[in-house]
């Protein structure tokens, strides 16, 4: 996930990712976005990774982006007509009431979080392994854990049924040279 202030430009952490990562794009209402996205989708692209745009379906589909990432609040009021012709379309989640959210849109996955405690929201309530494992087995929505995930305690979530995969900002903020592959973990 790209970041306006940790990650504000991920295409150079482009080739360290395993081919069909998905890169979700939040640079929400910066100058020159529709530019930016432009570059990233075309870039990555290249590399063999999907761009969801966070937030602007009209945006994603503009750009040539395989989909859309919806804030939790966005997807309660979006008619569901905005998501016609989009590949992807994934939702950020922090609780059952959004899972059922996800659910009723036709969400592809969600991004459940924060599992972890994490920078990106200090001091808020993580949810926890043993918490998103019972919501990810309630709700049939692929999960995506966020927040806190590292390539070691991911460990501990890989093999939770109905989580999927993990997405973070924070792993990929350092440099390239420093920072593992998760798949190599």
């Amino acid at each position: 996930m790209t970041d306006p202030v940790r990650l504000p430009d991920a295409r150079p952490y482009l080739p360290a990712l395993p081919p069909g990562t998905l890169v979700i794009e939040r640079s929400y209402g910066m100058p020159g976005r529709e530019r930016r996205v432009r570059a990233l989708v075309a870039e990555a692209h290249g590399h063999g990774l999907r761009v969801l745009v966070a937030g602007d379906p009209a945006l994603a589909r503009a750009c040539g982006a395989d989909g859309v990432h919806l804030p939790e609040g966005m997807a309660r009021s979006l008619p569901r007509h905005a998501l016609r012709g989009l590949r992807l379309v994934t939702m950020a989640a922090h609780g059952p009431r959004a899972m059922a959210a996800a659910r009723r849109i036709g969400a592809d996955a969600v991004l459940l979080s924060p599992v972890f405690p994490t920078q990106s929201h200090l001091g808020a309530p993580a949810l926890g392994p043993l918490r998103l494992g019972a919501l990810a087995r309630v709700y049939p929505c692929p999960v995506l854990a966020l927040g806190g995930v590292t390539p070691r305690n991911w460990r501990r979530l890989a093999h939770m049924p109905g989580v999927i995969g993990w997405a973070g900002i924070g792993f990929a903020a350092r440099p390239a040279s420093v920072r593992p592959h998760p798949a190599s973990e």
